[in-house]
């Protein structure tokens, strides 16, 4: 099992604080039968220059790599970022340094408010003019801001993937109902924890599978372990 989306890199964002916790949580993740994971700390273009952000998760990721040495228990884990969307960012040529490393796929963190043709036109861009990959992290998350729904039937038109976080597949019954429906429809919408400590919001990856395989079938979760197969394919270990 891959997890897509974490926060598990020590003292880079709001997610894992320490090493101790970021031992914790990989350890969760390896319980659970998680084999890789994808180390996604967030990107704000207006809070961290390209340069700074790649220095820190350097970082971060360096000491990671000593902890995997010293434990060969633990998922291999690859580094990309959680890019939170900036206006322009399709034609930003330095973007392409923040996918997951070795690879052309990148995971971006949309506006929660309503999308408008800008929004698309950096979209269209990223695929088409940058030629990467884009996942669409938690669209869950984006809905309810969509009044006027053109631009993201635009957005969805377009060759992304879609991100579902595992969490909303195991709690509320508005969320749960629209990721399975989204899940049934698009049987390649990705699974991630979006995991940001061993709280409120731990590693759950196994969970909700459980409950993807019951109410939908395996075969949706064979297809969306196909398309991270391919997104990954090249991805370079820490």
């Amino acid at each position: 099992m891959i997890d897509f989306h974490t926060h598990i890199l020590p003292g880079i964002d709001d997610g894992s604080r320490d090493l101790s916790m970021t031992e914790e949580m990989l350890a969760e993740e390896s319980r659970q039968g998680v084999t890789e994971v994808v180390a996604t700390p967030h990107f704000y273009a207006h809070r961290m220059s390209f340069d700074r952000f790649l220095e820190n998760r350097d970082l971060a990721a360096r000491s990671t790599a000593e902890l995997l040495k010293k434990r060969g228990d633990l998922p291999k884990i690859y580094t990309g970022a959680e890019v939170y969307y900036f206006q322009g960012m399709g034609r930003a040529e330095r973007v392409k340094e923040l996918c997951v490393t070795g690879t052309d796929t990148i995971l971006v963190e949309m506006p929660f408010a309503q999308w408008n043709e800008q929004v698309f036109d950096d979209m269209h861009d990223l695929v088409m003019r940058q030629h990467l990959k884009v996942v669409i992290a938690h669209i869950e998350r984006y809905y309810e801001f969509q009044k006027d729904r053109s631009v993201w039937d635009e957005v969805f038109g377009l060759p992304v993937t879609r991100q579902i976080n595992a969490g909303s597949f195991l709690r509320g019954w508005l969320k749960s109902r629209f990721a399975m429906k989204v899940k049934r429809e698009h049987p390649e919408t990705l699974v991630g924890t979006d995991c940001h400590n061993m709280d409120k919001r731990r590693p759950n990856l196994l969970e909700a599978r459980e409950i993807i395989a019951r109410k939908i079938g395996q075969d949706a979760l064979d297809e969306s372990d196909a398309r991270l197969d391919q997104l990954l394919q090249d991805a370079e270990e820490i």
